[in-house]
């Protein structure tokens, strides 16, 4: 018998607001969409510091989205794909 290993799974060391991040850009994302930092910490009762920090995480794993650092005008604009 063999398994195979989920994908989308999430590695036990992201953090709570990691988790929370990743989960609203999944339901959020198109293709492609772009989200600004400060839209995303209001949706999530974050600042757009702590999305910014946590986003790091997101952008540098493996998961069944990708997200760039994409522009830095008036909030960090990231860019995700599905």
């Amino acid at each position: 018998m063999s398994t195979t290993a989920d994908t989308s799974a999430e590695p036990a060391n992201l953090s709570e607001k990691q988790h929370r991040i990743l989960e609203f850009l999944r339901d959020a994302v198109d293709d492609q969409t772009y989200f600004k930092s400060r839209l995303i910490a209001d949706e999530l009762d974050m600042s757009p510091k702590e999305v910014g920090t946590n986003m790091t995480a997101i952008e540098r794993g493996e998961f069944d989205i990708s997200v760039e650092k994409w522009g830095y005008s008036s909030s960090t604009t990231w860019m995700v794909t599905a």
